[in-house]
């Protein structure tokens, strides 16, 4: 939840006490602990809960309300499934579905999907049921989903050491020069716009690996491979190195040749060592049409 007071003239007060009466849905104990997770700004400066609100004031906040699994209902909603069995099911998601229900966004996620397809998901987390991991909406492909409490542990310690890896392609603006590479940096989110994030002084250390595929006249395609998972990671570093993931209406080119719905970023290839069976495994998937098809319309470098 976003949203944005102008404070006219009052007396002083602390922040968390000036949300708290004005936010009717929100305890004080729940304003506090997203205030401390940096989720208000007094002055586009980020503030404390004991900070002071004065007159002239403008307070932002960026609010991220957990959503009970109550609040989520199944919806037959069609699945591409790679793999299935008592354990864990692996699951090609498509562009444009979001992964789990959130504030304002309750309807048409994975989730909802899952509810309705499986006798049972992982209840670990009650707000993302059988969710191990996360793909981002416009980003395509494959993610594995928890079946049961057990499983969800064992894989949720897989992808925390970084054992289970993930490989994605996507379409790059521009040609880049070196045919592999590392990048590694620190991400945190914008200081301008708290929805995105950035690379920074500080934060959470982020490494992206890649390696070109293929060379075509103004673009380039490929591969990446994830030492650390965090939000936005491959899109951000994209952008980083000056060459913006193509159709990515956040961090990409404000001019889109092409007419997409979102990234050209898919998560083709994932290996994970089985829960039950403890067998490695390795689960693969085609790229959509709508990203082949963008691919057949340009021209290979020679």
């Amino acid at each position: 939840m976003e949203q944005t007071f102008f404070v006219s003239q009052v007396a002083p007060q602390r922040l968390d006490v000036f949300l708290s009466e004005n936010l009717d849905d929100w305890t004080r104990s729940q304003i506090k602990k997203q205030i401390d997770s940096g989720g208000a700004l007094i002055n586009g400066k980020t503030a404390k809960a004991g900070a002071l609100v004065k007159s002239g004031a403008v307070v932002s906040i960026c609010f991220s309300k957990a959503v009970g699994l109550e609040d989520v209902e199944p919806e037959n909603i069609p699945l591409d499934i790679v793999y299935e069995d008592d354990d864990i099911a692996v699951i090609n998601k498509p562009q444009g579905m979001v992964v789990h229900p959130a504030p304002g966004n309750y309807t048409h996620t994975l989730v909802n999907a899952l509810l309705y397809h499986f006798k049972s998901v992982s209840q670990m987390d009650s707000t993302r049921p059988g969710i191990v991991h996360r793909i981002d909406k416009d980003t395509s492909g494959l993610l594995v989903v928890a079946k049961n409490d057990r499983a969800h542990a064992f894989l949720a310690e897989q992808f925390a050491t970084h054992s289970a890896q993930r490989t994605y392609v996507a379409l790059l603006e521009g040609v880049l020069k070196n045919d592999s590479g590392k990048i590694t940096t620190f991400l945190d989110r914008d200081k301008g716009d708290r929805r995105k994030y950035a690379v920074s002084g500080s934060g959470k250390i982020a490494i992206t690996n890649y390696e070109v595929l293929e060379r075509y006249v103004g673009y380039t395609l490929c591969s990446f491979k994830l030492e650390t998972g965090r939000t936005h990671q491959i899109r951000v570093h994209a952008k980083y190195i000056g060459h913006p993931i193509v159709g990515d209406k956040v961090y990409g080119f404000a001019k889109q040749k092409f007419n997409l719905e979102g990234q050209l970023l898919h998560a083709i290839k994932l290996e994970l060592t089985h829960p039950t069976t403890k067998e490695r495994m390795t689960f693969s998937c085609e790229m959509p049409q709508y990203f082949v098809e963008t691919l057949k319309k340009l021209k290979k470098s020679n």
